[in-house]
């Protein structure tokens, strides 16, 4: 079987039959990787396919923003969300960003604009703007921090110590704003009213039923789920957290809460542990594909290009984030 190491780690979701068509893909793209100096870069969300074959930096936003910082190409392809291609080309002005499919969109990045941030420092003066990464340049631009399900706790308690304030807006996603708070009783954080598509789906009953159906689960949840669904868990975390806890505990059964595609990842490398799939699929996830990567990187398209203007002020939000330890 040709590639038969990859085959191995994603047997559990592609046939043999399936596999020979895959390849000629797979080898395509590392030919095309190999000619361009180009990498891929996979969110923990991808598809197992892309996943576990042709991306070369996998992990949650956060990784993936740190990484694309020191990577040594001139080509970044996303296998992520068009936000996510956004930050990779803030973070490198430089290199050329390709997006396979220009409409791999966010729910929660379309829940505000720049003039929603505008209107929100109007109502708050002097209220300092920290604004989730999954949002679009335009956005970032009008904020002062950005930060990400895995560092939020961390960012706003060091923009109040910085700013010696004790309310921030936090935004656009209004579970993570109320998750967050209950780590920060000392603070005010203000929200907006966006949500995942993915994440707002679940409820305290799924967990219930989890629980009954599956005797022993343990729980993890990702933040961007309602309150009462984190509090329903054993544990909450971004993604990266999510996949740490299972590498550090090792349940005998667990099940994670966020998108499916996410556990399909992490079974990789934890075949001992039984993984429950209540699966919620993210359909802009679901655009980018192996022959639109390879399309990508044969045509150099489509390129992500931000206004130098917009860049500049929403760079300095992902850069004071990112140096934030």
């Amino acid at each position: 079987m040709p590639l038969a190491h990859l085959y191995k780690r994603v047997s559990a979701h592609v046939t043999p039959a399936e596999w020979p068509l895959i390849v000629r893909d797979v080898e395509a793209i590392e030919a095309l990787k190999r000619q361009r100096n180009a990498v891929v870069l996979g969110h923990n969300y991808q598809a197992p396919e892309i996943f576990n074959t042709v991306a070369d930096i996998v992990g949650d936003s956060l990784a993936l923003a740190r990484e694309a910082v020191t990577v040594d190409a001139d080509v970044i392809v996303m296998a992520g969300v068009h936000f996510m291609a956004e930050t990779a080309k803030l973070l490198n002005p430089s290199k050329t960003v390709l997006m396979p499919d220009m409409e791999a969109g966010c729910s929660l990045a379309e829940s505000i604009t720049a003039e929603d941030v505008r209107l929100m420092r109007a109502r708050y003066p002097g209220v300092p703007v920290v604004t989730y990464v999954n949002t679009s340049a335009a956005v970032k631009a009008e904020s002062d921090y950005c930060c990400t399900s895995g560092n939020a706790v961390k960012v706003v308690r060091a923009v109040a110590k910085e700013w010696g304030v004790n309310r921030i807006l936090m935004l656009p996603d209004e579970y993570l704003a109320q998750n967050v708070q209950k780590e920060v009783p000392e603070l005010e954080l203000i929200a907006w009213k966006g949500h995942c598509e993915v994440h707002e789906r679940f409820t305290p009953t799924d967990i219930r039923d989890l629980r009954e159906s599956h005797p022993g689960v343990v729980v993890l949840a990702h933040p961007e789920c309602p309150p009462e669904v984190v509090e329903a868990a054993d544990f909450a975390g971004s993604t990266a957290a999510m996949a740490d806890y299972v590498g550090d505990h090792k349940p005998a059964r667990v099940v994670l809460i966020t998108e499916c595609s996410m556990a399909d990842n992490v079974a990789v490398s934890h075949p001992e542990v039984e993984f429950v799939r209540p699966c919620n699929l993210c359909p802009h996830m679901r655009r980018i594909t192996l022959p639109n990567i390879r399309r990508a990187l044969e045509t150099m398209t489509h390129q992500v290009e931000i206004d130098p203007l917009v860049a500049d002020r929403a760079r300095l939000a992902v850069e004071r984030m990112l140096a934030i330890r």
